[in-house]
């Protein structure tokens, strides 16, 4: 009986392995990439090359490649660089690429999967991105906002103006880092909570203590969220060790950001029910009085965080990159002064009302996106089914990231890449959009993820340019020549801030 046993299990064992090897000779291989070690995969080769960003783009150049395979424990990273492969992963199969992966940052930052940006698909995120582009980020609501965002336009044109005066020849140094990273959190704040400041800030319009505590906290929670941490590929390891110290250092940050933004939330929900505020004010407030999908309290604020998080790095780093690259090059900035006094005059600000006729502003802001994104890969994706993309087999589960480098540096879709030319997104006339859903440039992605906050995003970033370039005269501090370009080595924000 026992040796009936036996050879029934060999005889098993045997078809297993012959469906195996039939079905991995007749599917497609898989994307190429480094010869992966047993269970480990390529992850001694990620830890020794970091940033982890580089090495998978010099991988890519080394190969000629514009798709990638790297394992890393039992998880297939698939890195992309071509525009159309993209969207074949993000637009045309969106159905089976559009989950997210489990990941301790995304877990963590998101309260559990609780937000939207952060949580994968299922009934969660359909209710929540309902919510968001019907009641958050529609039409309507944007311009039920507009005259808080017209107070953050004059509040950080009053700062810098501030500044200028702290000199007695009317001229200062001023940080456009600094005043691009407090313009996004006074306006996230403003639209979220219906104030600027958290305490009290500042007499001339500039952050206090608490703003700045919390900006930091959120820069910190953005490079650690998605950073290739090791136990996100070992599970198993997050019950023994914080194997790279992601884990302390993500925690303590989210902590600080809740710290001012919770009791905030806390103390609305506590109006409403009391009959104290009975009229929305802000967003916050949206949240709270949902009708037809009421939110939990941990729900709204995950929420909330999610939000701040997505509008705060990415207008940011776009202005000081864009400020720097047309000082550099006067005719690029004098073409855009010109468009200013051409569609608005010198005898008022510029308004939103005037954006649509902005196109070089515009192409100014575009090519920034295009030639500096904010992070090299996007949000990854995860597969949810085997599947086959650009002739290349993708197993279930794999993690699918994007390069936005890639998309927006190729030089077989864009002439002399490396040159910042707002030049070439002026196109006959026609209106420039910033966002491009054709993937030649990552600015707000495309597909069931991409980014509903396309109109906000696109007009508080093009409002802050413009309202720079039209209300100062700027020029480099005495003895510098020019700006210098150079990225950090960690992230691709400038290695110097600009002065």
């Amino acid at each position: 009986m026992i040796d009936f046993f036996l050879f029934l299990l060999s005889i098993c064992y045997l078809i297993s392995f012959l469906l195996r090897v039939t079905s991995s000779e007749l599917r497609p291989p898989l994307p190429p990439g480094p010869t992966p070690l047993p269970y480990i995969g390529s992850i001694i080769s990620m830890l020794r090359n970091k940033p982890t960003f580089r090495w998978i783009h010099k991988m890519m150049d080394e190969m000629n490649t514009k798709i990638l395979c790297i394992r890393l424990g039992n998880v297939h990273v698939i890195a992309v660089s071509d525009p159309n492969i993209a969207l074949e992963f993000l637009k045309d199969k969106d159905w089976i690429f559009s989950s997210r992966p489990d990941c301790m940052s995304g877990y963590l930052t998101s309260g559990g999967y609780l937000d939207t940006v952060l949580a994968p698909m299922g009934d969660h995120w359909k209710k929540m991105r309902k919510i968001i582009s019907r009641e958050i980020l529609s039409v309507a609501r944007h311009k039920w906002l507009l005259n808080k965002r017209n107070e953050e336009y004059e509040n950080i044109l009053r700062y810098i103006n501030n500044q200028s005066k702290t000199n007695n020849h009317g001229a200062n140094y001023v940080n456009v880092r600094i005043i691009a990273q407090q313009y996004t959190t006074n306006m996230v704040r403003k639209l979220m909570f219906g104030r600027r400041y958290f305490g009290k800030g500042r007499e001339d319009g500039g952050p206090g203590k608490e703003e700045i505590e919390h900006a930091d906290s959120l820069w910190t929670i953005l490079v650690y969220l998605n950073a290739f941490c090791v136990t996100d590929y070992f599970p198993l390891l997050r019950w023994i060790t914080d194997f790279d110290g992601h884990e302390k250092i993500i925690r303590n940050a989210i902590l600080t950001a809740r710290k001012y933004q919770d009791p905030l939330i806390d103390e609305r929900i506590q109006q409403w029910k009391d009959g104290v505020r009975t009229q929305q004010d802000d967003l916050l407030d949206v949240l709270i009085t949902l009708k037809n999908t009421p939110l939990t309290t941990d729900e709204i604020k995950a929420q909330i965080l999610d939000m701040t998080l997505a509008g705060f790095d990415n207008i940011s780093n776009n202005i000081e990159w864009a400020m720097a690259e047309m000082i550099n090059q006067p005719w690029i900035f004098n073409k855009a002064i010109h468009e200013l006094d051409t569609v608005v005059g010198k005898e008022r600000l510029v308004q939103e009302s005037d954006l649509p006729k902005l196109n070089y502003i515009k192409s100014c802001v575009k090519e920034a996106f295009r030639l500096h994104p904010v992070a090299a890969f996007n949000v990854p994706h995860v597969t949810t089914a085997d599947a086959t993309v650009a002739g290349y087999f993708i197993p279930k589960g794999s993690h699918i990231i994007v390069s936005r480098l890639g998309l927006g540096r190729n030089p077989e879709v864009w002439d002399d890449p490396l040159n910042f030319n707002p030049d070439r997104h002026m196109m006959d006339d026609k209106e420039v959009v910033i966002a491009d859903h054709s993937l030649r440039t990552f600015s707000f992605s495309t597909g069931r993820r991409g980014c509903p906050a396309v109109l906000l995003g696109s007009t508080v970033n093009t409002m802050l340019l413009a309202s720079l370039v039209q209300g100062f005269t700027w020029e480099l501090p005495p003895n510098e020549l020019h700006v210098d370009l150079k990225e950090n080595l960690q992230d691709l924000a400038k290695a110097k801030p600009y002065m």
